[in-house]
């Protein structure tokens, strides 16, 4: 099966976000080679960029405690485990802990790092990390994948606490999902919400037939059709068949 997310607020789309910049930073980070760690360097500029809104923190902060307090309420539910239930508050406790001890704009120590903030300037124009316009990059990126992976752990980890939020709200939006499957009759589907606001919709379909789905949604009415790929077309063009297909609803 096929996979795909669509967040329905900007909450969730800004979660998603950071989930896969910090994936790739994991990614990067754990590799050898200079340019695998010069790729490490761009994602930490990215999640500079994106996690900079003065919001995001209040917002993880306010989810979080949100999160705790529902989970707080599952103690009398006798079918719930309490010793799990309790490892996941006690994440939660320290994970908005750490947030809370982030008193800086976030990644400001990033911004006060002359050398990497002209890194980051360079960055942006093809070619212009090269070893005559950033001699001292190009010395760093010589020594040896321990010594540049320590660095950039030691950059990354203020950041961290960002990264443990989002995958613990992600985590429970995504065990909050109720499944249903659906066909979508010539490759379209159409669902009357009636009031009922989600935060994401994953949707789910065989792989091997060629299409990708394109899906809006508001409190009215969710909208989905599946539309042809790899047929060299330069504009995409609806499914003709009939798709089966199941989609998942999350909500806090």
């Amino acid at each position: 099966m096929i996979s795909f997310e669509f967040p329905v607020t900007e909450r969730t789309r800004a979660l998603l976000r950071l989930e896969q910049l910090y994936l790739r930073l994991n990614f990067f980070i754990t590799r050898e080679h200079p340019f695998e760690h010069h790729s490490a360097l761009l994602v930490l500029f990215e999640i500079l960029e994106v996690a900079s809104r003065a919001e995001l923190k209040s917002d993880l902060l306010q989810e979080l405690e949100r999160q705790r307090q529902v989970l707080e309420g599952l103690h009398s539910n006798p079918a719930i485990d309490a010793v799990a239930l309790d490892t996941e508050l006690d994440r939660i406790d320290h994970v908005a802990g750490r947030l809370l001890q982030l008193t800086s704009k976030f990644g400001q120590h990033l911004r006060e790092n002359e050398w990497l903030m002209s890194i980051k300037q360079r960055a942006v124009i093809p070619g212009g990390t090269c070893s005559f316009d950033l001699p001292s990059y190009a010395l760093w990126q010589s020594k040896s994948a321990d010594e540049r992976r320590s660095d950039i752990q030691r950059w990354a980890e203020p950041m961290m606490p960002t990264s443990e939020a989002a995958d613990i709200l992600l985590r429970l939006l995504r065990d909050s999902g109720k499944t249903h499957a659906y066909q979508a009759r010539r490759g379209a589907f159409q669902q009357m919400s009636g009031g009922r606001v989600v935060q994401l919709i994953r949707v789910d379909y065989p792989e091997g037939l060629n299409v990708l789905p394109e899906l809006s949604a508001n409190k009215y009415a969710i909208n989905l059709r599946f539309v042809q790929t790899g047929t060299g077309e330069a504009r995409a063009r609806q499914s003709e068949q009939d798709i089966d297909f199941s989609m998942t609803y999350c909500k806090f």
